[in-house]
């Protein structure tokens, strides 16, 4: 994803232009270390295909005659924004409602006021998760409620049931999530717990990976910087507050 994000700032504010040539002469102008290999009309009229090399070997992506819009690893890329518009159409058709989640399946974290909200599903033992986390704990203000959904270790997942029967449920998912080494929650995982009920409500929900976060306003996402997980966030909260 960072890959489609790059290359559309890097072609923004392209000049209009409606030929082959002119397409690679762009093209080398934004991208001097990537060797065009070719650019022919697309078999869908009014595209033409552009063939690239880069380190990761080599791509296809299509642009029209203008470059006003791209199309790269599936999706429709703004020229001009940078947007990502499948990707945002995409986030819009998997929305939930957030009051229809079962937060007292969930381990509360609050930190200030709690005015920014976020669920997520997370797996302690997940690489992406554990940077979340560590993201997660430069924002303030925050409400986090962490659905455990152990499937990345499986066979660790009585580490995420014994979070739930700790004392501190808060404190021991982030020593358990946050700490390297992660630390076990030493009491053990004999008390009842949700972890299966939270199991099946991921694959309810498709869920297919971690982290994957819901915000208040119900749309799904995935991890981002501090800066703008929290202007997120934060816009987010404002949306709610006028609709109060």
């Amino acid at each position: 994803m960072k890959k489609i994000v790059c290359l559309a700032l890097a072609l923004l504010a392209l000049p209009a232009f409606a030929g082959e040539a002119e397409i690679r002469q762009v093209l080398k102008l934004k991208f001097p270390n990537i060797k065009v290999d070719g650019v022919q009309p697309a078999p869908l009229a009014g595209l033409f295909e552009v063939r690239i090399q880069t380190q990761e070997g080599p791509q296809i992506l299509y642009s029209d005659a203008n470059a006003d819009f791209l199309v790269l690893d599936g999706n429709i890329i703004d020229a001009k924004t940078g947007r990502n518009l499948t990707k945002e159409r995409m986030q819009k058709l998997t929305a939930i409602e957030f009051s229809s989640l079962p937060l007292d399946l969930a381990v509360k974290i609050q930190r200030g006021n709690g005015k920014r909200v976020l669920a997520m599903f997370s797996d302690p033992y997940c690489p992406y998760c554990r940077r979340l986390e560590q993201t997660l704990l430069q924002i303030d203000d925050i409400t986090i409620y962490v659905f455990m959904y152990p499937v990345i270790r499986p066979d660790r997942a009585d580490h995420s049931r014994a979070v739930w029967c700790a004392p501190d449920r808060a404190k021991a998912w982030l020593d358990l999530a946050v700490a390297d080494p992660p630390k076990v929650p030493p009491g053990g995982a004999g008390c009842a717990n949700p972890v299966d009920k939270v199991l099946e409500l991921g694959r309810t929900l498709r869920i297919n990976g971690t982290p994957t976060l819901f915000y208040a306003d119900g749309e799904r996402g995935m991890a981002l910087p501090a800066a703008q997980l929290r202007a997120k966030l934060d816009e987010i909260a404002r949306q709610s507050t006028k609709k109060n």
